[in-house]
């Protein structure tokens, strides 16, 4: 009874908080969006670093999480305890890994509706410690993890449509590189072991042509075969993955390296 209480008195903030950051927004006046940006940055930031703690926490090192990263990984449990950030926090308060990845989620599509976006695709990019961890978590963990890094990727493709100045472009390029590196091989691993596919049919084939087009993005040959050797690794390791099928990017890729090695000759 107690956990049904917490629950809904959970909801009934979430739905407080949605309300009154819809408010802000609806009203267009400059100083309200600014307090949502700031309180949803804030918001997003604090619950990307419970998240980390706490799914750190939960597993030790598995399957493609090499050694150097597992003793990394005990010298950060470590740090983040002491200075009051580890998940015993988390679980006192009764939040789950999997109720903080819904909660980042949901702070994530807030910010998209808000307008911005930008900050948090950074940050999901840059939480590489995250995304290899997120190898070796429990599947249904892994199945929350894998619609987060979906609704990122659809986001950093979307980066450069404002034709930003030569100076924000390259930043944007080098954001969706670490969003590839950092969470293509979760995608590869982390479909398998739930009942409930992670995502429709429809979402993948959606998804795997955000993630040929945002390849396609990065221009250098080299950037290219570092990410579609890297998806190459983890798709061929797990030997019942059948998606993200990105085999035409690496066709593509294949045949321009060629002809420019002809060209060299």
């Amino acid at each position: 009874m107690h956990q049904n209480l917490v629950q809904k008195l959970g909801k009934i903030r979430e739905d407080s908080e949605s309300r009154l950051i819809d408010e802000n927004h609806k009203d267009n006046i400059q100083a309200l969006r600014e307090v949502n940006r700031t309180v949803l940055s804030v918001a997003f930031s604090r619950t990307l670093g419970q998240l980390e703690a706490a799914v750190l926490e939960l597993g030790g090192c598995g399957d493609g999480v090499v050694p150097v990263q597992c003793r990394l990984n005990r010298v950060l449990r470590a740090v983040l305890t002491r200075f009051g950030l580890g998940s015993d926090e988390v679980n006192r308060s009764g939040i789950s890994a999997e109720k903080l990845a819904a909660e980042l989620l949901w702070l994530a599509e807030k910010l998209a509706a808000c307008g911005y976006i930008d900050d948090a695709v950074g940050k999901w990019a840059s939480a590489s410690n995250l995304a290899c961890l997120a190898l070796s978590a429990e599947p249904r963990l892994q199945s929350s993890l894998v619609k987060i890094s979906a609704f990122f990727f659809k986001h950093a493709k979307d980066l450069s449509l404002e034709e930003p100045e030569e100076g924000k472009k390259e930043e944007q390029r080098k954001t969706k590189k670490k969003m590839l590196v950092s969470w293509l091989p979760l995608l590869c691993r982390g479909s398998n072991g739930v009942d409930v596919p992670v995502m429709s049919l429809n979402e993948r084939a959606e998804l795997e042509k955000v993630l040929e087009e945002t390849i396609d993005m990065l221009e250098q040959e080299d950037e290219q075969e570092q990410v579609l050797s890297l998806w190459l690794h983890h798709f061929t390791y797990c030997s019942s993955a059948d998606w993200p099928n990105l085999h035409a990017s690496y066709a593509r890729w294949y045949n321009a390296s060629r002809k420019q090695l002809l060209l060299l000759q």
